[in-house]
């Protein structure tokens, strides 16, 4: 069997296994990524990820640690929170999937006790195929903050973007991936919010990706919106390839991804996270074959899940992968 033309992937999260939530430790930890790293490499995934078990936290299980892992490490903010401040927050333009902040930022932003490198080397050690490492972009982590320091978003934005860019210059994974949530559901922010993932981006040492659903609150969206309003942050992207969501979205939506540099390879998503439903291998060949057609022979280099497992059952997770490998290797005759 030949090296297949299309890539098979996930977005980075996978269903917490019981033992790790019943009884968190390193040991737990460690044997819940190889795990799902295992599930990944058996199942013929060509990139795998950790599943983001490096962030779980028990305290935060609805977010699957996003947010919090990152900034509450971090110098500069402030994580006790008045009553008044969580009303505050509440009343907040598109915060309602949050019923309070991660933290107040007080003062600059730094690198605190953050060690990404660690995580990634962990993930490293137990994986054999190509890794994937990723974290949740500068523009949704600002997103969620109470900011009385900056009184910016974009300079917040920038500030936890060299913060995070430091960081990722240290991590050897072959693929960083940086994950943007917040962003399709305010495209007016893209100038701003593409200089400071870019700063991200430039600090990567392998291959850069950038990640952006509607979001995966509960099983459903959080955002809304359209991909064409997005075009002009997507191409000035310093990236590789782009990890879209494409499946739980309208057919006729795909067209705007003709406009996409040539450069950049388009991840596109063929697995809908948000039902219970496993696709079949004729399903997602024939998504792939549909995006071909439309935006150009050759331009799908990745295909995946539209976002994280994290909220599925693991034995639907699991049959998700499995189908995601056979769907492409159908559309490619393998």
């Amino acid at each position: 069997m030949g090296d297949p033309r299309i890539k098979t992937t996930v977005v980075g999260s996978y269903p917490v296994p019981d033992w790790l939530v019943n009884s968190p430790s390193e040991q737990a930890l460690i044997d819940a990524t190889r795990v799902v790293l295992n599930t990944q490499e058996t199942a013929g995934i060509d990139v795998v990820c950790d599943g983001e078990m490096y962030r779980f936290d028990i305290n935060h299980p609805e977010t699957n640690g996003m947010i919090e892992y990152f900034v509450l490490p971090m110098a500069g903010i402030r994580t006790d929170i008045t009553l008044d401040e969580k009303l505050k927050y509440r009343k907040a333009k598109g915060m309602d999937f949050r019923r309070q902040p991660p933290g107040i930022v007080e003062g600059p932003i730094g690198q605190g006790t953050l060690d990404l490198p660690y995580a990634c080397d962990r993930a490293l050690a137990l994986a054999s195929k190509p890794l994937k490492f990723t974290l949740t972009g500068p523009h949704m982590l600002a997103k969620t903050l109470i900011d009385e320091y900056y009184q910016n978003p974009a300079d917040l934005t920038m500030a936890i973007a060299e913060t995070l860019a430091k960081q990722v210059a240290h991590l050897d994974a072959p693929v960083i991936q940086v994950d943007e949530a917040n962003l399709p559901g305010n495209p007016e922010e893209w100038s701003w919010a593409a200089t400071a993932i870019n700063l991200v981006l430039d600090a990567v040492k392998g291959t850069p990706a950038v990640h952006l659903c509607f979001g995966n609150y509960g099983g459903q969206r959080i955002q809304s919106g359209s991909w064409d309003r997005l075009m002009d942050y997507l191409n000035s992207l310093h990236v590789d390839h782009i990890v879209m969501e494409t499946r739980n979205r309208p057919l006729d939506e795909l067209a705007v991804f003709k406009e996409l540099k040539p450069q950049i390879g388009l991840g596109l998503g063929v697995v809908d996270i948000k039902s219970n439903m496993v696709e079949t291998a004729d399903e997602i060949a024939r998504h792939i074959e549909r995006a071909e057609k439309t935006v150009g022979a050759g331009r799908v280099t990745y295909i995946h899940p539209d976002c994280g497992f994290w909220m599925l059952k693991r034995s639907i997770a699991d049959a998700k992968i499995q189908a995601l490998v056979a769907g492409r290797n159908l559309f490619e005759g393998l």
